[in-house]
């Protein structure tokens, strides 16, 4: 491996140390409902957003704030020696994919059928401290 790639990738492991990413794979609604949620609490305080998502009317709303706590506590698991209180998280990246599709037929006058998509969609969640976690150690 030559040094630039080395030194990369060091870089980038020393990023992933910091946060804490949580996966929600094929939730059953779809993409568009998922991302006027997502939208909510993208780069807020994870205390704020787990707040905006408690209040929210969205039946979505439910799993992103189950997605967070999952998130919080990776970030946890990763940084045993840090409090939660003082490490200031937020959600630094929040994003929603696209999930597969289930195809149905539903059946329409004179012989004919329509096609009915039901969408599922993936849901990402990053969080980071805002502390510099060198200062720490």
């Amino acid at each position: 491996m030559g040094a630039r790639k080395h030194n990369m990738a060091e870089r980038l492991k020393a990023e992933r140390k910091n946060k804490a990413v949580a996966r929600l794979r094929n939730c059953q609604s779809s993409p568009r409902k998922m991302r006027l949620v997502v939208d909510l609490v993208r780069g807020k305080d994870v205390n704020t957003a787990l707040n905006i998502l408690k209040f929210s009317r969205k039946d979505a709303a439910k799993d992103v704030h189950k997605l967070i706590l999952s998130a919080v506590a990776n970030w946890k698991a990763k940084n045993e020696n840090v409090r939660i209180e003082d490490a200031n998280l937020y959600i630094k990246e929040i994003f929603v994919d696209q999930g597969r599709m289930l195809k149905r037929i539903r059946t329409a006058p004179q012989g004919r059928a329509h096609r009915i998509r039901k969408r599922s969609n993936h849901v990402t969640v990053v969080v980071d401290s805002a502390v510099n976690n060198e200062s720490n150690n």
